[in-house]
This record gives C-alpha cells, sequence and structure tokens, in this order.
C-alpha cells in the first residue's frame, strides 16, 4: 500500500471513530438529563434546626426545590442545632446506606471522621453544609456548599467596625460556640477582627446543644445582664438568624431603644428584615442558605448518575445593611433567602 493510501485509510479511520464517539456523547444529555433523572438515588438531607427554624427553613426550602427539580427520594433531618443528636443522626443514617448523605458540619472533624470512614467504606456519597470539615474531605472525599467559616467571621467583624465607626478601646459584645472547633471558627474570627482593631471583646459562650438557636428567648436573662453590666457596650454580634432576629426582644429587655446598640450577625430572615425596618439591626453577613439545600442534593444527584466530583461551593455573598436589605426583603420574608 502506497504511502498517499495509508495516510487515507487512516483518516478514514480516524474520522470515522470521531463521528461514532460525537454521536455517542450527543446522546447522553437526552438519556442522562431528563425529567427527574435522579429518581433512582436516595438521599438523607440534614437541615439542621428544627422543623419551622429561620435559617433551616430557607436550607430545606432549597432541599425541596432540588428534590422537586431532580427527583431523588430524599429523607429530611432534623436535629434542634444539637451537634450531639447530629452524630447519632448521622450514624443512623450511616446504617441505612443511602446513595448519598448531606451533613451539616457542625460536629466538627473529629466527631464525623469515623461515621465519614465508615460511609466510604459503604460507597455512600457524602456532602457537608454550612459548617466545613476540611479534615475529613480530605481524608475520605466528600464536598462542602457553605461560607467559610473565619473567613466569613473575619470579614464580618471588620464591617461591622467600620459602618459601627467604632474605634480602640470601644467594647463590644460578641455570641458564639467559641468551644466548637469547626462551628466556632466563624465567631472566633469575628473577636480576632474586632480586637485586632483594639475593640474591647466581651465573649458570650453559646450553650453547645444549639438550645438558643432553637429557642432564641433562652438568651434573655445572659443578654440581658451583659449589657447591664456594661452600659458603655457599643455593638453585639449575634452567632446566627434566629438570635440576630430576636434582637428587639433582647434590646427591649435590656431597657434599649432601637439604634442605641450597633447589632450585627449572620443570615437573613423574615424576622431580620422587619429589625431592619424598626432600626434594630445594623448589619448581616448573607450566606445564602437556600444554595446550602439545593447545591448538596444537585451535586449527589451529579456525583451518583454523571459520576462527576463533589461541588465546592462558597456561599458567602457579602452584606446586608439597611441601605440595601429591601433588596432581599420579600424573598427573606418567602423564606427563600
Amino acid at each position: 500500500m502506497s504511502i498517499t493510501m495509508r495516510r487515507t485509510v487512516l483518516r478514514s479511520t480516524v474520522l470515522a471513530a470521531a463521528t461514532a464517539l460525537a454521536a455517542a456523547i450527543s446522546t447522553l444529555p437526552a438519556q442522562a438529563l431528563d425529567a427527574q433523572w435522579c429518581k433512582d438515588v436516595h438521599i438523607r438531607f440534614f437541615v439542621g434546626g428544627a422543623e419551622g427554624d429561620a435559617f433551616g427553613t430557607i436550607v430545606y426550602n432549597g432541599a425541596k426545590q432540588a428534590e422537586a427539580d431532580l427527583g431523588p427520594k430524599v429523607d429530611y433531618i432534623f436535629s434542634q442545632w444539637d451537634v450531639e443528636k447530629m452524630v447519632q443522626q448521622l450514624r443512623e443514617a450511616v446504617a441505612v446506606k443511602p446513595g448519598g448523605i448531606a451533613m451539616m458540619g457542625h460536629p466538627g472533624d473529629a466527631s464525623i471522621m469515623p461515621l465519614a470512614e465508615q460511609a466510604h467504606k459503604d460507597g455512600i456519597r457524602m456532602m457537608y453544609q454550612n459548617v466545613p470539615v476540611p479534615k475529613v474531605t480530605a481524608a475520605f472525599g466528600g464536598g462542602y456548599v457553605g461560607a467559610q467559616q473565619e473567613q466569613q467571621g473575619r470579614a464580618l467583624g471588620a464591617e461591622a467596625f467600620k459602618l459601627a465607626g467604632l474605634k480602640a478601646g470601644d467594647k463590644a459584645i460578641m455570641i458564639g460556640p467559641f468551644e466548637n472547633e469547626n462551628r466556632g471558627a466563624r465567631e472566633r474570627g469575628t473577636v480576632a477582627a474586632l480586637k485586632e482593631a483594639g475593640v474591647e471583646v466581651i465573649q458570650l459562650s453559646s450553650p453547645p446543644s444549639g438550645e438558643w438557636a432553637s429557642d432564641p428567648n433562652l438568651a434573655i436573662p445572659v443578654i440581658t445582664a451583659a449589657l447591664l453590666n456594661n452600659p458603655d457596650v457599643k455593638a453585639v454580634g449575634y452567632p446566627g438568624g434566629q438570635m440576630l432576629g430576636n434582637v428587639p426582644t433582647y434590646m427591649q429587655a435590656a431597657g434599649r431603644k432601637a439604634g442605641d446598640i450597633f447589632n450585627f450577625g449572620f443570615d437573613t430572615s423574615p424576622q431580620i428584615v422587619e429589625g431592619f425596618k424598626g432600626g434594630w439591626v445594623q448589619l448581616t453577613a448573607d450566606q445564602q442558605p437556600f444554595l446550602q439545600g439545593y447545591l448538596p442534593i444537585l451535586s449527589l444527584c451529579q456525583q451518583a448518575v454523571l459520576g462527576l466530583a463533589p461541588m465546592n461551593v462558597d456561599t458567602g455573598a457579602g452584606f446586608v445593611t439597611p441601605e440595601n436589605y429591601e433588596i432581599v426583603a420579600e424573598l427573606a420574608k418567602q423564606a427563600l433567602r
């Protein structure tokens, strides 16, 4: 066979192979992405709080939308933000051997690690939301959807210092689960940013059981006492939307009026929107919890059906203030933002 003929045959062979490959690839989207394309996948999804929780409801609504869009069978797990309960529920979830688990990272690396190892052995895909567990994902895989805790906390502290007009020597209160290695990184970051700017920070540790998030009124005596003992406090920071939404109650219990103290924290909710409207709340960091519901389910479906790698998405979206809160107000009232 001449060189010219061999080249012609080779080109024809390559062209035929490429055509066949293109034809095969072109059929994949229609086969894989029909409506309810994830219907054969069973997922256990951790919402975090109790049913009706201000933050958890937005996460839940995002997850329910993903379930409706993609079609998986989803079991929803409510934990009242109790980290010990989350660990027990995760143990039960791994035992069921679903196709995937979307887990709140609040218990931290050490508590989750052995259960993540078991899930890995059993071939259960894992996603984590709201609180990152970097040691777990480094060891046994999985993705993360949520804000980066320390980074977001530091950014909030710097923004609060600026917007509140604080100066070195001023006094602030910061509430948070400081002893929790992973979850407390956010509030520790806020404290660090304020202290580095010269602010004196009084730290109020929230209970590890998450009861202040489940029922913010339980914190009234502690916050009231702190304000009465420190009448010169210029700002108060809160660890989540449940407590930030309860600011009017805290301030009134301590005999303070709207605007007397710069109140800041994390998340959005109908209560926080009303707090902005009434002048009680001055700043919050938005972490888009709807995405923390939707994207872990989407990622587990993509892993199970399409063989894609786990998602890693930073949902920290910036800040909401009295100047821009109306942009997100309507969606917040619908528990979507």
